[in-house]
């Protein structure tokens, strides 16, 4: 087990409370302006040789210079509460109950924040940090746009570093890769008319009924696949048309694909090419523009294919190693995540990417959102002896 020591001092309280202080700070998505200042605050009083706040808000400190470089990244925003009447515990208190540190963002994922904010220190503590650099990023807008606010932080940086972690909740087990996703959006036409002559007409909504069935079946026939499998989720459907006492004359849905590995986009062109046949129906891929607290734009494309790395690869082999000598046994279970993450920028570039954070991935953006302690501290002293190994 490695010790949180920094300068003779078990620090382990402090980064305790350090993720209590990031839980009780609002950083909804396109919000994140306190956090990240608190965030680059810490760093500088750590004694992190450089921090900085890019452009586009995201956070990103290096300890070292080494030739051998490893990121740790993790977002700063959360989703909303739309319901902090009904939590158990109040959803931004960062209260600790029972071992569990309580709040929306406590899983998704401030705790893993934390423990990589304190990492490098500890490294540098230990002395393993010779011959290496450590870049620990704290991106904005994970929730809207996956990977774009670390995109634009490796951009305008020029940063490739050769190797990364994912620090997503995976309950402290080594996540090995994630889902793809596409977000869709498909409309069909219809032809207005009053609702007293609906004859004359065409109802882009009767249109769409017959798609939306063969939504429907697409997603039970994913889901007879064995092993990993995709999935495709009706998650939102409107309509147009001149008043209420008209017949519509657009219809719309989105569609939530999630893809497995051997998926690509011509499996999306395929899939979504047999839903409209026969209808007066177009399908897109769906472009999110968000605009971050500092004011710059973002265009996001959500769509992503899966991504898995071997065990064999040096850097699992290195968690492997990592996990082994800090937990006392080898890896049991390795997680893989069915949701997306920021990952897709490192993959893209080409950059070993593998996953671990404290927290259980099922409790993110659930009411009573909450994480062990006991993991966020593990978390950090796993980090450290990654890149010890490394």
């Amino acid at each position: 087990m490695v010790d949180l020591v920094i300068d003779g001092k078990d620090v382990a309280n402090d980064l305790v409370a350090f993720t209590q202080k990031l839980v009780r700070i609002k950083s909804f998505s396109g919000h994140e302006e306190q956090v990240a200042n608190v965030i680059a605050s810490k760093m500088e009083a750590l004694g992190y040789d450089e921090v900085r706040i890019d452009r586009f808000g995201n956070v990103l400190g290096r300890i070292g210079s080494g030739e051998k470089a490893i990121l740790f990244e993790s977002h700063t925003d959360t989703v909303k509460v739309h319901d902090e009447d009904l939590w158990d515990v109040p959803a931004f208190s960062g209260e600790i109950i029972d071992g569990f540190l309580w709040g929306r963002g406590s899983v998704d994922m401030k705790s893993g924040i934390a423990a990589s904010v304190y990492t490098p220190v500890i490294a540098k503590d230990l002395g393993v940090i010779s011959g290496k650099t450590v870049y620990v990023s704290c991106s904005v807008f994970e929730e809207d746009c996956d990977g774009e606010g670390l995109k634009h932080l490796l951009e305008e940086y020029n940063l490739k570093p050769d190797y990364a972690v994912i620090c997503e909740p995976s309950s402290n087990q080594i996540a090995t890769g994630h889902k793809g996703k596409a977000q869709i959006i498909i409309k069909t036409k219809g032809v207005s008319a009053h609702s007293s002559a609906p004859e004359k007409g065409l109802n882009a909504i009767y249109e769409m009924a017959e798609i939306i069935k063969r939504v429907e079946q697409t997603n039970l026939k994913l889901m007879k696949n064995t092993g990993r499998r995709g999935t495709l989720v009706l998650s939102r459907i409107s309509s147009t048309g001149v008043s209420l006492n008209a017949v519509p004359s657009e219809c719309e849905i989105y569609l939530d694909r999630r893809m497995v590995m051997g998926e690509t986009e011509q499996t999306i062109r395929d899939e979504m090419g047999d839903i409209i046949a026969g209808k007066n129906a177009t399908w897109e891929i769906d472009i999110v523009h968000r605009k971050t607290w500092t004011g710059e734009a973002i265009t996001y494309k959500p769509l992503h294919q899966a991504w898995e790395i071997s065990l064999n690869h040096h850097l699992s082999k290195t968690l492997i190693k990592a996990y082994t000598e800090v937990f006392g046994h080898t890896p049991e279970i390795f997680d893989y995540w069915d949701f997306s993450t920021n990952a897709v920028a490192l993959i893209s570039l080409g950059i070993p990417t593998i996953g671990f954070g404290p927290g259980e991935h099922k409790l993110a953006h659930m009411r009573n959102e909450k994480c062990l302690v006991n993991q966020i501290l593990d978390a950090c002293a796993f980090y450290a002896k990654v890149i010890d190994i490394i």
